[in-house]
């Protein structure tokens, strides 16, 4: 949506509060990215010596819940309680409840990291329960705006929600907690479907219209709501039953008509601007994951390799490029790439493909590869990004959310 289309709220706190605590970009994004770092230099650790995670969980499945349940929300809080009030022309959450929210999370994390001493039940408690909180906060918020259509929005949270409930019920039972896991995958990339669907050919055409290009992205309509259908349905089929034969075709069909939908978007034609450049290259990783769910139900690759395109590829990707576009947005600074930026990304992307890789190839080695590059691309996000988090207060301009 263009800036002079968008409602005029108020941006947070008064001039002299602390600038984190204004919008809920800020320390979300930042907490965010330092998660994702220190869980996967843990991670790293506990492959390569052994590092006892996550108490009676083990580390293979701390690794993943903290990936899907503490870093992935963080990020998707952030963007929402910032999205949000743009959508509804409400107030933004700040102060003393965006502090509280955080807390809440950061307790999670705390929680899940001393497993070992606390317990499995006292640590899902703790954990399962900000996602419900964001959840319920959203919902009034959307409602309170009756912005009807954006509650499709809420679909995705719950089913994000009750995926990380099903996990820790499923630990404690003995059941499947990859069921849930990939639950809340879907839940995900559904959201991208429907959010990428909304912003990514929004922020193109209006930077080619800036720039007197007349062959414009296609817009929203009947097309896009059968392919995010289609999309749902095959995501849902493969949460619940990965190995199905029938997958496959379902899956392929998926695939081929996200690349349809992302070729109408014009990506291309905006190829000059990475900031931009970025979110359709992430979108990209959509259809590549159905590939990836069709090849892992033929045999071909390994259920956790279809797992990552859509974890590292999809989901980590349009996250990183959502942070940066929103922080730079929100912060008043230019809706530009600079090459630390572009750097981040590209190292996300090369870990998003290597990830999958190590289990057809050289697995040590690709692992450590995937974890390096993951880590380099959030730790570029923290150097170039976390001081506009944690200090920069300037009018908001362009197009963050």
């Amino acid at each position: 949506m263009s800036e002079s289309r968008r409602p005029r709220i108020p941006r947070g706190l008064k001039p002299d509060g602390a600038a984190i605590w204004s919008y809920g970009f800020r320390p979300f994004f930042l907490f965010g990215a330092l998660w994702a770092a220190l869980a996967m230099t843990l991670w790293m650790a506990a492959l390569a010596h052994g590092l006892p995670l996550g108490g009676d969980f083990g580390a293979p499945l701390w690794h993943a819940h903290e990936m899907v349940f503490g870093f992935a929300p963080a990020v998707l809080a952030g963007f929402l309680l910032t999205a949000i009030p743009n959508w509804t022309g409400g107030l933004p959450v700040s102060g003393r409840p965006l502090i509280g929210l955080v807390a809440l999370w950061l307790a999670g994390r705390i929680a899940m990291g001393l497993a070992g001493l606390t317990g499995v039940p006292v640590a899902s408690v703790l954990d399962m329960a900000f996602l419900p909180v964001l959840l319920g906060l959203c919902t009034r918020e959307i409602m309170r705006g009756r912005k009807w259509n954006d509650l499709k929005v809420l679909g995705g949270v719950t089913a994000i929600t009750v995926g990380n409930v099903g996990f820790h019920v499923a630990v404690a039972l003995d059941g499947d907690p990859q069921l849930w896991l990939r639950s809340a995958i879907t839940g995900y990339v559904v959201l991208v479907t429907i959010i990428g669907g909304r912003v990514i050919p929004s922020f193109t055409r209006n930077w080619l219209s800036r720039r007197g290009v007349s062959l414009l992205p296609v817009a929203y309509g009947g097309f896009d709501m059968g392919v995010i259908l289609c999309s749902a349905i095959a995501l849902t089929a493969w949460a619940a039953l990965p190995e199905m034969p029938w997958i496959v075709p379902l899956a392929l069909l998926a695939s081929v008509l996200n690349i349809a939908r992302l070729a109408r978007w014009r990506g291309t034609a905006a190829r000059a601007e990475w900031l931009l450049l970025v979110l359709h290259l992430a979108y990209a990783f959509v259809p590549l994951g159905f590939v990836a769910i069709a090849l892992a139900a033929s045999g071909v690759l390994l259920p956790v390799s279809a797992l990552h395109v859509l974890t590292v590829g999809v989901i980590a990707t349009m996250m990183l490029a959502m942070m940066t576009r929103a922080t730079r947005g929100h912060t008043g600074r230019p809706l530009t790439a600079s090459r630390w930026t572009m750097l981040s990304y590209l190292s996300l992307f090369a870990a998003a493909l290597a990830r999958p890789l190590a289990d057809i190839g050289d697995w040590p080695r690709l692992m450590e590869a995937a974890g390096m590059l993951w880590l380099l691309a959030f730790a570029l996000f923290l150097a170039e990004y976390g001081g506009m988090l944690l200090r920069v207060r300037r009018t908001p301009r362009g197009e963050g959310v």
